[in-house]
């Protein structure tokens, strides 16, 4: 297994990391360790990969699981004994509780605040994005939040349309000079969502941004990428406030 851990300053009581695909039982288009038990895997091999990557993480609970629908929504969880959650992003103030946030391009956003107190996992797809899930995550903060981007789809890999651009340039104009236009195709585009979501925490006062600069598109060795393959696993991102 391979885990990737955070380049920020977080306090040390602040344990997070993003899995890849490193490791694992799942096999065929969901080689190595698969997490997403909504995409077509054996369920039970997918809770193999899940419980095989906690005990290598030494998590100290099962992580919390979440439905993700590309919504705005992020709940406060104060228990690990919750059944899978309708949401898009977690936030806790309770010690060893694990947030994740799983993906196949969308970026992971882990958010903490400089005491190490409150911390959160947040699923952003576009449109999550575009409709403030960051902004609803950080709001949730007492005092100043720092934020880590992992591995997601790359602006060479991500193209998008005019409904895309509109979507951001309408709530921030600056928004546009996070696209590139796709050469002779008209209405195409290249999203840079790194530059996106900095923009959007920027906006609630996150100034403190860190990137894994990471492209689960182009690195098909160690990542999933729905965009690259269509039917294929998840990975996740995971943080948590150690006791």
């Amino acid at each position: 297994m391979e885990l990737i851990i955070p380049n920020w300053p977080a306090r040390s009581r602040v344990k997070a990391f993003a899995s890849t695909r490193c490791g694992g039982v799942s096999q065929n288009v969901y080689q190595g360790l698969n997490l997403g038990t909504h995409v077509g895997d054996d369920v039970q091999i997918v809770q193999r990969n899940r419980l095989l990557l906690q005990e290598y993480a030494d998590m100290p609970e099962a992580p919390i699981w979440l439905n993700q629908t590309h919504s705005n929504t992020v709940l406060e969880v104060n228990t690990s004994t919750v059944d899978v959650l309708d949401a898009d992003g977690t936030f806790t103030q309770k010690p060893g509780v694990v947030c994740s946030a799983m993906t196949a391009d969308c970026l992971p956003v882990l958010l903490t605040n400089v005491d190490g107190t409150q911390v959160a996992a947040v699923h952003a797809g576009w449109r999550g994005l575009a409709n403030g899930i960051v902004e609803n995550a950080v709001k949730k903060f007492d005092g100043e939040v720092m934020a880590w981007i992992g591995p997601a789809i790359g602006q060479e890999a991500f193209e998008v349309g005019d409904d895309v651009v509109e979507a951001f340039v309408s709530v921030i104009p600056e928004a546009q000079y996070a696209f590139t236009p796709k050469k002779q195709q008209s209405g195409k585009w290249f999203a840079d969502m790194n530059q996106l979501v900095t923009q959007r925490l920027n906006r609630v006062g996150v100034k403190q941004v860190y990137y894994s600069n990471l492209c689960t598109y182009q690195d098909s060795e160690r990542f999933y990428s729905y965009r690259r393959d269509g039917i294929t696993g998840r990975q996740a991102t995971f943080i948590w406030i150690d006791s």
